[in-house]
């Protein structure tokens, strides 16, 4: 085995898809976690596609800049999840209903002008992932993720858990819930264009998603959670690297994708939480993940 990773480190392109997949572990990991608890797992998969339109026409204006590709995706992604949360604000549709109509629209222009311009050949690679061909500036662009990702948890976090336990209660307290709302809908939407590069749209919501879903059945706290799902981002990412170069027609995203798969059956089977322990609490209702507060402890 330590001679299979010694040979795997001495080829550059590996030694940058392990580091640029253990930096994405990192970031992706918490936008992960609280897409589960927040009940927001097909939001992010919406998102993904949302952004679509953008990084097409960030292509066409210039080309597989990262910086362009990142601006166009930023700013679809952005202007999608804003229109949802204020549909859902001043009219009668739900924001599930709002999102999912938005993201449809969002990718069928994305296809359309694409279609149009006629180029979708170089785009493919960007759109599937190309995890061994990473190179500086999406290296770059993961790291700059990374650190505006954990930064902002460091702020986040506390607001984040309190509206995920008690949302009423959140909003009763707070003039502008929907700030965090929206500042965790930037931090989703820079992680998964953060991972177009390694892992192409699907694969990046399935790093994102299934990670989570498996800690689920393991951890009962959201630190628990956290670090769980980190564990088996981080194991998927390497787990499908190597079989990747173990069979060399295997593609890397989808990959780590199957062995995130894996680490979720086998948590559902297996987990404390799942089917070898109590999957549901003595009343019949889904345990909750997140401690109960008592209202005199509660603090705005």
């Amino acid at each position: 085995m330590l001679e299979l990773f010694a040979e795997m480190w001495s080829f550059a392109f590996m030694r940058r898809a392990f580091v640029a997949t253990t930096v994405l572990s990192i970031s992706i990991a918490p936008v992960g976690a609280f897409l589960v608890l927040r009940r927001l797992s097909l939001a992010g998969e919406a998102m993904a596609h949302a952004v679509t339109p953008g990084i097409v026409i960030g292509f066409v204006m210039a080309g597989m800049s990262v910086a362009s590709l990142l601006a166009g995706g930023l700013i679809a992604g952005i202007g999608v999840a804003s229109l949802a949360a204020l549909l859902a604000r001043r009219t009668i549709l739900r924001s599930d209903a709002s999102l999912a109509s938005l993201y449809l629209i969002a990718l069928a222009a994305g296809i359309f002008i694409l279609s149009a311009a006629g180029s979708a050949v170089p785009l493919q690679s960007f759109l599937f992932g190309s995890i061994l061909g990473i190179d500086d500036p999406s290296m770059l662009l993961l790291g700059g993720v990374a650190t505006v990702t954990l930064a902002s948890f460091a702020v986040l976090l506390r607001p984040l858990i309190v509206s995920t336990c008690d949302p009423v209660f959140f909003e009763s307290q707070t003039r502008r819930p929907w700030v965090v709302e929206q500042g965790f809908m930037l931090l989703l939407v820079l992680n998964l264009l953060a991972a177009f590069k390694t892992l192409g749209t699907l694969m990046a919501v399935g790093l994102m998603i299934l990670p989570a879903t498996a800690a689920r059945y393991w951890a009962s706290t959201i630190t628990g959670q956290l670090a769980v799902g980190f564990a088996f981002a981080l194991s998927s990412c390497w787990i499908g690297l190597t079989l990747s170069y173990l069979l060399p027609e295997t593609p890397s995203g989808p990959a780590i994708v199957l062995v995130a798969g894996c680490l979720f059956l086998i948590s559902l089977l297996f987990g404390p939480l799942g089917f070898g322990g109590s999957l549901r609490s003595p009343s019949g209702a889904e345990a909750s993940p997140v401690p109960w507060i008592p209202p005199e402890r509660r603090t705005p």
